[in-house]
């Protein structure tokens, strides 16, 4: 058996096999030729001192051979006649669902509104240079869903959801590198992650399993509270019994639709904010609290949390060496989100930093009733578009400028590939975001001296943070109280928030779907 220990080390130690031996041999007191293989388990920056250390937990294996084993890929049976379950929406809850479904001796029929990830590349490129927004193919909708195209960060803060480490494996099974089942902050990079996508697809196809792209659902099919199926766009239907929704949180049309259909749903509070990028140099000054990032560290992340007000104020799906992206899904609306390619070697991070919204604030839109959430964000995506030329050109001030309630005469060349468009952002927000938004910046410049500057840059909105609306559901059952073999899941229906989170979501709904099968 392999002796575990755990190191502090220098980061090129870390990242230097003979060195790291070495470090082990003498920690171990014992001889480096005695050490066949080092092992890495665990892997973490801490940064909180000058002297940047890298945490590591390694197996050693002291004369004894080390034989790698990977995870594998489930056992996979055919189910092509056996139970259907739909499933809407091939993001990650709705494949994960399917996988687990079949698993569990159901067959899936994916359906997807937008395409296959190797064809949405052709309409993300015709958004970002002829700024031509597909209400079906976007950076939101397709195959992976918005996670395939934004970045393809695995961390999530929630443990109690469920066995993130099962997740990592699968996705390591599927193609992925071992080293998300190592690192505290595990990243494929919008660059790799399309292929594991491609591949998950593949093992439902070859296990009977179906899925179906540019299908978008137009009418959910019930009768005596019971699902009977979809109406899908072209009037095909498709019949089943039991069907798990899982169509992200940009999915307005379904949300209408149960709506109109008299199926509960409720308004939801959600976060809304800005895109703010700077030069990741600085950052990794910041952050490494040095002038240069040494070579045998990453591109810094940051982290950043604080009260306004009782109003929460923070960054969230930060991006490292990355670029922010056009995320709108119909005409007439710009919204951002950002990525990061896995090497993360682009030379600017962005960060979406998100203001705490209440129920209470959605006031305005209140006759609305469960959709007034859903409507806010809207017209907030609605002004942005107004006032940055009706294209998908985003509004944009300096940072420093935005803290201070000034207009930016010129505004730097950024990541974003449409473009920008000087536009002071009180216009966009409603006050009590933008002074919300100003304060937690000043608040940040305390944690992190030299954030704020002029050589950042604000791009707004950043809407999509979550779902703006919540498909209720049984704690036990997770079927919607009202509606017979009707599972809501993941983002979409406001159980989940990131990949791991939704994928996980989807997971449990398929168990519970297909365990109903047997009552």
């Amino acid at each position: 058996m392999p002796t575990e220990i755990q190191l502090r080390v220098k980061p090129k130690i870390a990242a230097t096999a003979e060195l790291l031996k070495r470090e082990v041999a003498f920690q171990l007191e014992i001889s480096r030729n005695q050490i066949q293989h080092i092992e890495i388990l665990k892997r973490s920056i801490d940064a909180r001192q000058k002297a940047v250390k890298i945490n590591l937990r390694v197996a050693v294996y002291i004369e004894e051979d080390f034989q790698e084993n990977l995870p594998l890929l489930p056992d996979y049976k055919n189910v092509s006649h056996q139970k259907e379950v739909i499933v809407v929406g091939a993001g990650p809850a709705g494949l994960f669902a399917a996988l687990k479904l079949i698993e569990k001796g159901c067959k899936p029929i994916v359906l997807e509104r937008g395409k296959d990830v190797r064809a949405r590349r052709r309409d993300l490129a015709a958004l970002n240079k002829l700024h031509i927004v597909d209400e079906d193919s976007n950076y939101c909708f397709g195959e992976g869903g918005a996670g395939t195209y934004s970045d393809g960060k695995l961390y999530t803060r929630s443990k109690k959801r469920g066995d993130v480490y099962a997740v990592l494996k699968l996705l390591v099974a599927f193609g992925a590198t071992k080293d998300i089942l190592v690192d505290a902050h595990p990243h494929i990079g919008t660059n790799k992650l399309p292929k594991i996508i491609a591949k998950m697809r593949a093992a439902i196809l070859a296990s009977g399993g179906e899925v179906r792209f540019e299908t978008r659902v137009t009418d959910i099919l019930v009768n005596e509270n019971t699902i009977r199926g979809v109406a899908i766009k072209g009037g095909e239907t498709i019949k089943a019994s039991h069907m798990i929704l899982a169509t992200g949180h940009s999915a307005r049309d379904i949300f209408e639709l149960l709506h109109s259909k008299k199926i509960a749903i409720e308004a939801k509070p959600f976060a809304l904010g800005v895109r703010v990028e700077h030069p990741q140099a600085l950052i990794d000054s910041i952050q490494y609290k040095c002038d240069t990032r040494s070579t045998y560290l990453p591109p810094a992340p940051y982290s950043i949390v604080k009260q306004v007000k009782n109003r929460g104020v923070y960054s969230f799906c930060m991006c490292p060496g990355g670029i922010i992206a056009p995320c709108a899904t119909s005409p007439g609306e710009v919204v951002t989100n950002g990525w990061s390619p896995s090497k993360r070697d682009q030379l600017t991070a962005n960060s979406g930093i998100a203001v705490e919204l209440k129920i209470q604030d959605f006031g305005l839109f209140q006759e609305r009733g469960p959709l007034a959430a859903m409507e806010f964000q809207k017209k907030i995506e609605q002004t942005a578009w107004k006032l940055a030329g009706e294209t998908q050109k985003v509004p944009a001030q300096r940072l420093a400028d935005f803290t201070q309630g000034k207009p930016s005469a010129s505004i730097p060349k950024t990541s974003y590939h449409p473009g920008t468009t000087s536009v002071e952002l009180s216009e966009i927000f409603p006050d009590f975001i933008y002074k919300t938004l100003q304060a937690g910046f000043q608040q940040f410049e305390k944690s992190m001296r030299g954030y704020v500057t002029n050589e950042a840059v604000v791009h707004a909105p950043e809407s999509r943070t979550s779902s703006p609306v919540r498909i209720p559901r049984n704690v036990k059952t997770l079927e919607h109280p009202q509606i017979k073999g009707l599972y809501p899941c993941g983002e979409g229906a406001g159980y989940a928030g990131g990949i791991i989170s939704a994928a996980i979501d989807g997971e449990k709904c398929a168990e519970k779907c297909a365990s109903s099968f047997e009552k």
